[in-house]
């Protein structure tokens, strides 16, 4: 089919739009620690389906106990605390400027790989990394002018540094999922084994911390939140996850990264009319700059 790869790849780019909205909804009902708990059950489910139907086993057979350890610590860090910022974000800044924050990961990724894989970074991935910062710092940084400015409008530096965090935890855990993906181990295993080390950490300091019944009564009390966590889930772990591993077998890595990097130009129209966020020029102008930044960090470095 022409232009498969392309097209799933767009498809994964509205799923992650659909996925932080949907997210974003929920935890403003229930709070982000009670997303992220629900939604990893949910994800274990879909993704263990997912892997029946495309593997023929509900479960990774026969993994090494060194790839199990970085496949685990990878979710660890990137879904359990990584995500567990991410949702936070989202409550405190919306999905709109959540999402901008994560087009940082190959950014940060790029930079860890140097240190830590001694990858060399070149002059283009060098000048693309300026871009990207560039065109976020520049949204982050705007502010509305005195006359029309609101609460949503001025500067939410706790909601930044979440995302930031959100957005590093992402990056050490491709960075530590790298190791354990190793020798074209499959990615959805690897994704079901992370999926699954996030959930038993989560949910057992949920149980220590006393926190069981009242995530479940949470959830109980607004049943319309389980119907956004569960549509979030479904566009996430589950679809745009199966779409992403079509993008990445059917054209070129760069290609496809850069499409699935769209989710913060999606989420401008979102922004406006789903969450009434001032959108201005220089957030639409900015938005683009970073994805620019991107686009050139894995289409020609």
């Amino acid at each position: 089919m022409p232009f498969l790869g392309e097209l799933a790849a767009l498809g994964t780019a509205i799923c992650w739009s659909f996925t932080s909205t949907f997210f974003t909804m929920a935890g403003r009902m229930v709070g982000s620690a009670v997303v992220n708990r629900i939604r990893l059950i949910l994800a274990i489910v879909f993704l263990s389906l997912s892997h029946w139907l495309l593997l023929g086993t509900w479960f990774p057979q026969d993994v090494a106990p060194e790839r199990v350890w970085w496949l685990g610590l990878s979710g660890v860090i990137g879904l359990a605390m990584g995500d567990a910022l991410l949702f936070q974000a989202f409550v405190l800044i919306g999905p709109r400027l959540s999402m901008l924050l994560m087009s940082l990961v190959p950014v940060i990724s790029t930079i860890l790989a140097w240190f830590f894989l001694h990858e060399t970074l070149t002059p283009m991935q060098l000048l693309a990394i300026t871009i990207t910062v560039a065109g976020v710092a520049w949204v982050v940084l705007e502010r509305a002018p005195a006359d029309k400015a609101t609460t949503q409008d001025k500067v939410n530096w706790m909601g930044i540094a979440l995302g930031l965090g959100g957005a590093l935890g992402q990056a050490i855990g491709l960075i530590t999922a790298k190791k354990g993906l190793a020798g074209d181990f499959s990615a959805l295993s690897g994704t079901l084994i992370r999926m699954i080390a996030a959930a038993v950490v989560l949910w057992l300091l949920a149980a220590l911390r006393g926190k069981l019944r009242p995530t479940l009564r949470q959830l109980a009390a607004t049943p319309q939140s389980f119907g956004y966590i569960l549509g979030g889930t479904f566009f996430g772990p589950f679809l745009g996850v199966t779409l992403s591993l079509v993008a990445v077998q059917a054209t070129a890595v760069g290609i496809a990264s850069t499409i699935i990097a769209l989710p913060p130009v999606f989420m401008l129209p979102v922004g406006y009319f789903v969450f009434h966020e001032h959108i201005s020029w220089r957030a639409a102008v900015g938005t683009v700059i970073a994805l620019v930044g991107v686009a050139i960090l894995l289409l020609w470095a």
